[in-house]
């Protein structure tokens, strides 16, 4: 996602438009919780603010499909941000420079962090349920099925911590 910014240095134009679709690679999401990351959005324009220094407005929206934390089946999740900035200091807070020559900026690098920060720690599927799941030899234990199973000799030693 590099662009050329020497019309916007020279003052021949004011911004530089983004509007653009981008799928991620597997192998760009290697490492990470999702399984897949396709058709994400990105609109919004690259200028020069009043310090003379390059400022970012994007718009970023998609849908990222992540596991489901009970049944491990793929669970869409969309999701919209918005990326407002002084590249600069993103430069400072990523490790990869988004400027790589005098007249090209690389903004993928801060699109990627900021969508990696937009993933849930947890995703659950809206059919799965907690009361279907065992296996060879296990099942969860809800907490009714749990109070009822309870031996009545132990039963009374939890009454000595009180």
């Amino acid at each position: 996602m590099k662009f050329d910014i020497t019309k916007l240095k020279s003052g021949i134009v004011d911004e530089i438009p983004v509007d653009m679709n981008y799928t991620f690679s597997n192998d760009q999401l290697t490492g990470t919780d999702l399984l897949e990351l396709n058709d994400v959005q990105i609109v919004g324009s690259i200028f020069i603010n009043s310090a003379d220094s390059y400022e970012l407005h994007l718009t970023v929206s998609g849908v990222m499909v992540l596991p489901c934390a009970i049944t491990l089946k793929p669970v869409s999740n969309p999701f919209e941000l918005t990326i407002d900035g002084d590249i600069e200091d993103f430069k400072k807070d990523f490790e990869e420079i988004t400027i790589k020559s005098e007249n090209t900026i690389d903004i993928f690098p801060i699109i990627w962090e900021n969508i990696l920060m937009e993933i849930p720690m947890r995703v659950v599927s809206e059919d799965a349920s907690l009361e279907t799941i065992s296996g060879d030899g296990w099942r969860v234990i809800t907490d009714q099925e749990e109070s009822a199973d309870l031996n009545p000799a132990l039963q009374q030693l939890k009454d000595l911590f009180r």
